[in-house]
């Protein structure tokens, strides 16, 4: 179990949502750094604004390195030591931006955004359309809004002369939306930054549930299963008799409809999103493809199915995986097959830590006049980021502005919530590194 953040968090440890604060008062220092946050509204909007102009698909690497020297300069006038780290050229990624400032006072605190965007080079979606109190645009809410709130919430430590003292990293990735691979490599200086931080906050949208904002505790991981299926090519007239069995595409039809009924459980999901069969099966990975030859008169003999996995916890997936090969070991007559896994990201799971550090985050929002936050429920969040450090350090995420329509065409924020997001990650931050 990961030590208790601090007193306050302590008190407010829940089961699953952080309601039952009571808001109390904030230090005049506190109500500087609110004061310092509303007076940047205009500025921070503008700052999003060139961002957002800057076309930076993960494949546009001269677009990821544009956004990451504005936000660069951003964090050099606030004293940190800033640095670009390059990925090898066999990765083909632009790689991520390093800020540092070190200090003695509480938490070391790990700050994580992204600079790319779904939206490449090409994209025909407008860059930027204010239309009132929300904006469209690419990755507006997913997620330079989120990397501005983490600027500015810095910025109003830094006017309150609240930020010396305070040892803080900040990561922002170049290649979140397409990690590179071997992840080992692409997430490597993240995982050694978290070793050396006590708590980690990821700046992905938040979600408005029932009319409050959210946090991340827990996020499922993204893995991926092929199960090969062997059977003995013959006449058609033969199937389902003892000497030619029941081929290939059968034995994979039961294994798949086997997982759809026996391994349901909370939270896990596993979808085939490609089968192949027949004689002869050939396979794209490259390119996710697949081809196929066959007989409507020939026992199919070759049969392929690729498919995603989604747990939130290790022992989740140990028990799916268990089950899984459990079916595919009790094959038709006539019929072999084996699966393998691979992982890609791990779960976050939602822990006591993080829950408590969501109590903090929440005692903040309502001592802010903001209202609390609630826990956003863990199985419906996809893969991010921040997972590749939660299983060393608390972790939370989701602490970003709210919009809706994430890479689509009609991707938007809310305006509003730049500012607000902003305020209750600038308090926690003080409160963290006191």
């Amino acid at each position: 179990m990961k030590p208790v953040l601090f007193a306050l968090a302590a008190a407010l440890a829940f089961s699953a949502l952080p309601n039952t604060a009571t808001a109390t008062p904030l230090n005049a220092t506190e109500q500087t750094i609110v004061a310092a946050v509303k007076a940047r509204k205009e500025a921070a909007l503008a700052l999003l604004e060139r961002s957002v102009n800057i076309n930076s698909g993960t494949m546009n690497h001269d677009g990821v390195r544009e956004v990451g020297q504005l936000f660069r300069a951003q964090l050099d006038a606030l004293g940190f030591r800033t640095r670009w780290i390059d990925m090898p050229p066999s990765m083909r990624r632009a790689g991520h931006l390093l800020a540092e400032r070190g200090g003695t006072r509480g938490k070391r605190i790990l700050l994580l955004g992204h600079l790319d965007t779904v939206f490449e080079k090409d994209s025909p979606v407008q860059a930027w359309q204010r239309s009132g109190d929300r904006v469209r645009g690419q990755g507006v809410n997913d997620m330079k809004s989120g990397d501005v709130i983490i600027i500015e919430a810095l910025r109003a430590l830094h006017a309150a002369g609240a930020l010396d003292g305070a040892t803080v990293t900040v990561l922002f990735t170049g290649d979140e939306e397409n990690a590179g691979e071997p992840k080992e490599v692409s997430r490597g200086d993240m995982v050694a930054a978290a070793k050396r931080s006590d708590v980690a906050l990821s700046f992905e949208a938040t979600v408005i549930k029932d009319g409050r904002a959210t946090g991340t505790i827990g996020r499922r991981s993204s893995s991926s299963w092929t199960v090969q299926v062997k059977g003995k090519q013959g006449h058609s007239s033969g199937i389902f008799s003892q000497d030619a069995g029941y081929g290939a595409i059968y034995e994979a039809a039961r294994i798949v409809d086997a997982f759809r009924r026996d391994v349901i459980e909370p939270d896990l999901t596993f979808s085939p999103g490609l089968i192949a069969g027949g004689t002869q099966v050939a396979h794209d990975d490259a390119n996710a493809r697949a081809t196929a030859q066959g007989k409507n008169n020939v026992i199919a003999s070759t049969a392929t199915v690729t498919g995603d996995m989604r747990y939130l916890t290790y022992e989740q997936r140990d028990r799916a995986r268990a089950k899984m090969q459990g079916i595919v070991a009790q094959s038709l007559p006539g019929a072999g097959a084996t699966i393998t896994f691979l992982d890609s990201y791990p779960p976050m799971a939602p822990t006591a830590g993080n829950r408590q550090l969501l109590a903090a985050y929440s005692q903040a929002s309502d001592d802010a006049g903001l209202g609390p936050v609630a826990a956003f429920p863990p199985g419906l969040r996809g893969a991010g980021d921040i997972q590749f450090v939660a299983p060393y350090i608390d972790s939370l995420d989701g602490l970003g502005a709210a919009g809706k329509g994430a890479h689509s065409p009609d991707e938007d924020l809310d305006i509003g919530s730049i500012e607000q997001s902003t305020i209750r990650a600038a308090l926690l931050l003080y409160r963290l590194t006191r």
